[in-house]
């Protein structure tokens, strides 16, 4: 079963570096709009502006460094970023500290991070396609979300006891400390690396110039399918985490929970991530990436309506925790494949800047729609704009590609995967 199937060691260094990361951000999940709320007392539109500017900013920030991260080794820039986004994290508890910490700096370390996440999740995806084989990669990629929302459902019920005992900028200091590890656990792969070259005839423009900084993009809306999956993408993660400032307000402000019921609301449903997916492999096998991709892109967009009924106790606990499950087992089954599917169909020496521009067009599309969402909660109510989040999710399947656009990829030989690119001279 694909579920079993050994990756190799460099794989498994790799896997536990992101383990260490997504565990340290579990505990830290949601700290900054937390920090936002119940210390520098911001409001709804704060919040969202925390939520939807730095992402934005950093994302800007990020472009001209993927044609820079295309042709050079990954591990070393997933290094530098890991470094980053922990020197940005730990100014947090030092300014805390110091009574020095204001609004600015959580715009300014949200900007940063969410720059380094970029950078590193694109160098990752790249570096990931050269230490696994083609065939493998949908095992791996579903390795790496089980991780992910195990780290979720595991870390921040944690972290809101940390919360209640230490104070909110001890698990911002916790989440700090995973990046160091992580770039640590990094430095222990050995596995040789070259830089992928150039296609084409020499230019002598710049590696930044313009041209190069769009590729990314090219290749996405030239591609059918990847251009129908990157614009559902858009719409239904940018809607969906819209809803997260706005339920931090609901949930904290208007119906009192406490921190460690607001961690739990979001952590509980996060288990359903093991049961998606641990699936992926087996469904794709069954029934076709196609058929998955169409399926559980569906199903992980029709439940967000369901936040509209929260209400006061532990009625609008157990509502937010089945709303969220509903989604969390369909995207976690949906998210594999995609990106395995992103992978196999985008070439070599374009997969730092399509990832990049994949996530940056992702980023964008959750800002501007964080941002609108965050403006109707403040003109209506946090309600309001729940319930239009919701009923606009309802009409991102009709986004989804035709079966025709994803078709089943075959895997290349086994002896093709591995640094397919040209050694540096």
């Amino acid at each position: 079963m694909g579920g079993r199937r050994r990756l190799g060691r460099p794989f498994g260094r790799l896997w536990a570096a992101y383990a260490v990361s997504a565990y340290g951000s579990g505990l830290g999940f949601g700290a900054l709009p937390l920090i936002a709320v119940l210390v520098l007392h911001a409001g709804p539109a704060e919040v969202s502006a925390l939520s939807a500017a730095g992402p934005a900013v950093g994302a800007l920030i990020a472009m001209p460094l993927a044609p820079w991260m295309e042709f050079r080794r990954k591990r070393p820039v997933m290094i530098a970023m890991d470094l980053t986004r922990f020197a940005a994290m730990a100014t947090i508890p030092l300014a805390y500290a110091l009574g020095r910490l204001g609004f600015p700096q959580l715009l300014a370390v949200s900007t940063v991070t969410a720059a380094a996440k970029t950078a590193s999740g694109a160098a990752g995806g790249a570096y990931l396609k050269a230490l696994v084989p083609p065939d493998d990669l949908l095992t791996a990629n579903a390795r790496l979300e089980s991780t992910n929302w195990s780290s979720i459902a595991i870390a921040p019920p944690l972290g809101g006891a940390a919360t209640g005992l230490l104070g909110l900028v001890a698990t911002v200091a916790a989440d700090a400390l995973s990046y160091l590890l992580s770039a640590l656990t990094l430095t222990t792969i050995h596995s040789p690396e070259h830089a992928p070259q150039p296609t084409g005839k020499p230019t002598g423009k710049s590696p930044l110039r313009a041209g190069t900084l769009l590729d990314g993009w090219r290749h996405i809306i030239s591609h059918p399918g990847l251009r129908a999956l990157c614009l559902n993408n858009m719409l239904v993660s940018g809607l969906i985490m819209a809803t997260e400032p706005l339920l931090a307000v609901l949930l904290l402000r208007q119906l009192h929970f406490p921190p460690w019921q607001y961690g739990l609301a979001f952590a509980a449903p996060c288990l359903g991530g093991l049961i998606g997916s641990r699936l992926a492999p087996q469904a794709v096998a069954r029934y076709g990436p196609h058929r998955i991709l169409r399926t559980a892109g569906t199903l992980r967009a029709i439940w967000l309506t369901g936040l509209a009924f929260i209400r006061p106790g532990t009625t609008g606990l157990l509502t937010v925790i089945a709303v969220e499950l509903a989604i969390i087992i369909n995207m976690s089954l949906y998210t594999p494949v995609l990106a395995t599917y992103r992978l196999q169909h985008t070439p070599t020496h374009l997969t730092t800047r399509t990832l990049t521009a994949w996530s940056i067009s992702q980023q964008a599309s959750t800002a501007a729609l964080t941002t609108l969402i965050g403006l109707l909660a403040t003109t209506t109510s946090p309600h309001t704009a729940l319930t239009t989040t919701g009923l606009l999710t309802l009409t991102t399947p009709l986004l989804l590609p035709h079966p025709k656009h994803t078709p089943h990829h075959q895997p290349q030989p086994r002896g093709h995967h591995t640094q397919h690119t040209t050694p540096p001279p």
